[in-house]
């Protein structure tokens, strides 16, 4: 049995030792089950129930769908229920990752069918972080809207610094396991085994950590095609392994051993990351043989995973320009079974150091709309020093903005709720309701107030960028209002008993309402019957 929560009503335990008859259920043979075995049963766990509630965000089933996006392929319901998101686990398409001793954990889906994700990388390095301050950004990071976080320490104390992570996260946390593990054997890539790594594995995930980053697919016949790269290996992972790769002559032990990895992954029902660790580093190497070649044997490993009864995604680039992205979303549904695809951005460009989180959140839109299932964030400081809070405040919201993006580009039935939410507040001149409603409240609240910063500017009815006179929205609400009064006047016309303006009644009143603006020298308030428009 998992470690017990309180849902309420009643302590809870996830327990995972086989539930019904039939084959796949464990029954008997005493070990836990995976989320993926228990879909493949017909079981839908309490974490299938729970991401199907927050997918609908907060519609209910009956509501409208308002969608008219282009989903390329994709199977994405006007209703999220749990016997939907069961068939989708159970298929592979998309994967609910749960460490059976991550009990704090409120349950995500990651999948091609639901709401793009997004993830927060922090962790320290061998110069900079410590616990608090590593702690402190993956709280902030939740706050401002990460689905997932990433703990790539590297430096020292990278055990506790992951337990207190754990600990205090209520969302997925994955790790990249080889950092540990090179840690443990003093910084020599060379020096690696399998029995430090497995170590490492059962470390981690008795900790509790939700998935894993594994580079199983970075093969001794793979690294020669890099050899002409412009940026070479830039995948940490990827170049520990092509380093104890050359230096041994000899295949990868994450490929050789996977079976035995998926084993020790199972047991805790941790999820696999499959790394890209051939992933582009520049324009100039995207969609290169070794990237592909590396795609194609993740679709390898993906099904030998499954076979194993363990969760599977699949990450991605990396630095792609724009007309070469879909073909990486096109190669990876090809190859890996439509597991849930997880990309670096991409980048589109490599000529703003600075403004990363900009070149690929372009990427990062794109590819999600494609079918990408989650995003892993760029902060501002990407390819030059270690991001600090602020930093990962700016890539959380700039890659919450992608996302959003891609869910209304591909047609996601509650997508648009909020955006119209926020326009109508806007239309409105209800201030406060629009700063609330926004990804960054308070941001939007400073920048407002920079310049109006009265609490009766709250109220008004423009802002510092058109002024009272040439505000678009309340120019357009006092037309709006003016032509209701004067087609309220028409239908209360006793000559008119059905209430409607015959074309040269129509041309008339356009004509009168244009002399009177005139006449008033352009002020839209002019007087309607007597009274005054607006405000």
């Amino acid at each position: 049995l998992a470690p017990a929560f309180d849902d309420g009503r009643r302590v809870v335990r996830r327990a995972r030792t086989g539930h019904g008859t039939g084959q796949g259920t464990g029954q008997g043979t005493g070990r836990r089950l995976t989320q993926l075995e228990y879909a493949r049963a017909g079981i839908v766990t309490e974490e299938m129930e729970f991401v199907a509630i927050r997918e609908n965000l907060r519609r209910e089933r009956g509501d409208a769908a308002l969608r008219d996006g282009e989903d390329f392929g994709a199977s994405i319901p006007d209703f999220v229920t749990p016997e939907f998101v069961r068939d989708e686990v159970a298929r592979g398409r998309a994967v609910i990752p749960a460490n059976i001793n991550h009990a704090e954990l409120e349950p995500t889906i990651i999948g091609r069918n639901f709401l793009v994700k997004i993830n927060a990388n922090i962790g320290n390095s061998a110069v900079l972080g410590h616990v608090a301050d590593e702690v402190d950004k993956m709280v902030w990071a939740t706050r401002w809207g990460a689905d997932t976080v990433m703990d790539l320490s590297t430096g020292r104390n990278i055990h506790n610094i992951r337990d207190w992570i754990i600990r205090n996260s209520p969302v997925p946390i994955g790790t990249v396991p080889i950092y540990q593990a090179l840690e443990k054997v003093g910084g020599v890539a060379e020096d690696l085994s399998w029995e430090v790594f497995r170590d490492t594995l059962i470390e981690q995930a008795e900790q509790g950590v939700d998935y894993f980053t594994i580079h199983a697919g970075v093969r001794l016949p793979f690294i020669p095609l890099t050899a002409a790269r412009v940026t070479g290996i830039v995948s940490r992972g990827g170049s520990i392994m092509a380093k104890w790769c050359l230096a041994h002559h000899r295949e990868s032990f994450l490929y050789e051993r996977f079976p035995e990895i998926c084993e020790i992954m199972r047991a805790y029902d941790v999820t696999f990351s499959l790394g890209d660790g051939l992933r582009p580093g520049s324009i100039a190497d995207a969609n290169d043989a070794a990237q592909f070649a590396e795609l194609r044997t993740l679709g390898e490993l993906t099904r030998i995973a499954w076979d194993h009864g363990c969760q599977v995604m699949i990450e991605g680039p990396g630095h792609v320009p724009m007309h070469k992205i879909k073909a990486n979303m096109d190669e990876q549904l090809a190859h890996c079974g439509e597991a849930p695809f997880y990309t670096l951005g991409p980048l589109t460009t490599d000529i703003a150091p600075g403004y990363d989180h900009i070149t690929s959140a372009i990427g990062a839109a794109m590819i999600g709309w494609f079918g990408t299932a989650m995003l892993c964030y760029v902060t501002p400081k990407e390819h030059l020093g270690l991001p600090d809070r602020d930093d990962v405040k700016t890539g959380v919201i700039t890659y919450k903005l992608a996302a959003h993006a891609a869910d209304l580009a591909k047609g996601h039935p509650a997508a648009r709720l909020h955006d119209d939410a926020v326009s109508r507040a806007r239309f409105e001149f209800r201030w406060e309701d629009q700063f609330n409603l926004g990804l960054d409240p308070e941001t939007a609240r400073c920048f407002h107030d920079e310049t109006l910063p009265k609490e009766a500017h709250k109220t008004a009815h423009f802002c510092s960028m058109c002024g009272p006179k040439f505000c678009s929205m309340k120019i357009s609400q006092d037309i709006r209002d003016a032509a209701r009064a004067q087609n309220d006047s028409a239908r209360n016309d006793s000559t008119h008993n059905d209430g409607v303006l015959s074309p040269g009644e129509i041309a008339a009143g356009l004509a009168e309402m244009g002399a009177r603006f005139r006449a008033g020298g352009g002020d839209i308030d002019v007087a309607v019957g007597g009274a005054p428009v607006g405000d």
